[in-house]
């Protein structure tokens, strides 16, 4: 394991230590070793410099997972730049207000993909701003001679580290919330991460989520302080992704409870031949996990199950199981906290601390915390005196300092003025042999104040009726009280990129039946 301060700092002592390792594969199969990953970097970064980017430009950039991404996050370091990376599914609304709130010198952006035409609009963005460059990325990245690049900023930690990464959130509010990090809030939290599942330089990581997110920067660094590769996949399409990745030897394959499910599917089909024959660990987190896809995975293909996180973008990764510990711990927690420093309260809503086994909300604190918001007059709501950040998720710590998440404040159903979990309701309906996945929200109801609903993707050629649902359920002990009064069947349950399901795309589609 390399340590650094900054993440130019790592990619410069990965080359010198390992400088002909593997570091990332493109989808054309075009291979990059880490010396090579370091000298694209300078030559991006001296293109850049002459665009007039420099230490504490702000850019904004929306690019696919693709190498070309990761060959921008470190040129924009080696300058010294403040990067606002930003996920491909954002607009002209979205993108137009980040680029306004953090004042952006530069827009970077892919060429048309997938059905959207991100040119026009970075361009309308441009030309509404008038001082905002745009750079369009159509497979190749501009460069220059680097023999004219200034000194790269010297890396600097604890309060004196200056703010490099603006990750944009949506949450409660109308605009997305715009987590001020630096590059050690996101070092502690990939380091943590890195030893968690033990990464050797063999390790080959499937990057199927965005890089854009702040566990692909995560990722990135994990895999320059541990030595090992990654896969990049910029579409996840299981009929083409699960077997590049199979190819590539994929020992490590994220990234959450979507992607797990199609491996599982993909195995299932073909139960004869390991889809994923070197695969070691499902790496996990940004959704519930059912418990009972851990034992699936472990059983049907292979290697230890999943090893699964929790963080946030405010604060990434600041709890993750090891690849060491037992199924119990593995199926139905989120790990313990990481790395050294990190800390998880549970409060009551009274704002006392809760004990071991009571659910409260999650506070966190620790290195991987960011240094508030862009628009600091969010900060007072969102952090305490002792500077602890109020997540909104539910949970408790076990009697062994594990975290089980149970809910968000804003995601319990309240029928009848009683409090049903909807993570509870999911992880039993999940255990139906007819469920491949499965969402329960709460729908406005005159009657009850919000009734329960639960809305199933079937596994093919399955089916389940209401009564077979409500059945499964009492049979799983569940109170009478929190079995859904509605069942709705969809083709497929609408998740975001990162794995999250659209909860609200889902109560506005089903209010009023």
């Amino acid at each position: 394991m390399i340590e650094a301060g900054s993440l130019w700092e790592l990619i410069e002592g990965r080359a010198a230590a390992t400088p002909h390792a593997l570091f990332a594969v493109d989808e054309a199969d075009r291979e990059l070793d880490f010396a090579g990953y370091r000298a694209a970097a300078l030559r991006v970064a001296a293109a850049l410099q002459a665009r007039g980017i420099g230490p504490d430009s702000v850019v904004t950039w929306v690019l696919p997972t693709h190498v070309e991404a990761m060959v921008l996050a470190a040129a924009l370091s080696r300058l010294g730049a403040i990067q606002n990376p930003v996920l491909p599914i954002y607009r002209e609304r979205e993108v137009g207000f980040v680029t306004r709130q953090t004042d952006a010198r530069l827009l970077v952006v892919p060429p048309f993909w997938r059905g959207f035409d991100y040119p026009a609009m970075a361009r309308q963005l441009g030309s509404e701003r008038g001082d905002l460059d745009v750079l369009v990325v159509d497979g190749e990245l501009p460069e220059a001679d680097p023999a004219g690049l200034a000194s790269p900023p010297s890396p600097a930690t604890g309060a004196c580290a200056p703010v490099r990464w603006l990750f944009y959130t949506s949450g409660t509010t109308a605009d997305p919330k715009g987590a001020r990090h630096t590059d050690a809030s996101l070092l502690a939290s990939a380091g943590g991460m890195a030893r968690a599942l033990e990464l050797v330089p063999e390790d080959r990581h499937g990057l199927v989520f965005p890089f854009t997110h702040v566990g692909g920067i995560g990722w990135l660094a994990a895999g320059l302080m541990a030595g090992c590769a990654q896969v990049p996949v910029a579409v996840f399409d299981p009929a083409t992704a699960i077997p590049r990745l199979a190819r590539h030897g994929v020992t490590l394959a994220g990234a959450g409870t979507a992607f797990h499910q199609a491996y599982l599917a993909a195995q299932r089909a073909d139960p004869a031949r390991p889809v994923l024959p070197r695969v070691r660990a499902f790496p996990g987190g940004g959704a519930p996990k059912p418990p009972a896809l851990h034992a699936d995975l472990k059983r049907e293909l292979g290697g230890v199950g999943i090893v699964s996180g929790y963080g946030l973008t405010e604060c990434p990764i600041i709890a993750m199981n090891g690849v060491g510990d037992p199924d119990e711990k593995l199926a139905h927690t989120e790990g313990r906290p990481r790395p050294a420093g990190a800390e998880i309260r549970v409060v009551r809503p009274d704002g006392a601390r809760a004990p071991a086994g009571v659910e409260g909300e999650l506070w966190v604190r620790g290195p991987q915390l960011c240094q508030g918001y862009v628009d600091d007059s969010l900060d007072a709501d969102a952090f305490d005196a002792e500077g602890f950040f109020r997540t909104g998720d539910l949970g408790v710590l076990d009697a062994d300092g594990y975290v089980v998440i149970t809910g968000r404040l804003k995601d319990v159903i309240i029928r009848k003025g009683e409090n049903i979990s909807a993570r509870e309701v999911e992880d039993l309906l999940y255990t139906h042999p007819a469920v491949a996945d499965v969402a329960v929200i709460g729908l406005p109801d005159p009657a009850l104040g919000e009734r329960c609903c639960a809305v199933v993707a079937l596994a093919p050629g399955a089916a389940l009726s209401f009564e077979e649902m409500a059945s499964h359920l009492r049979e799983g002990e569940l109170m009478i009280q929190k079995i859904p009064e509605q069942l709705e069947r969809v083709s497929e349950v609408p998740r975001n990129a990162a794995g999250k399901v659209l909860k609200q795309a889902l109560r506005e589609r089903f209010a009023g039946r």
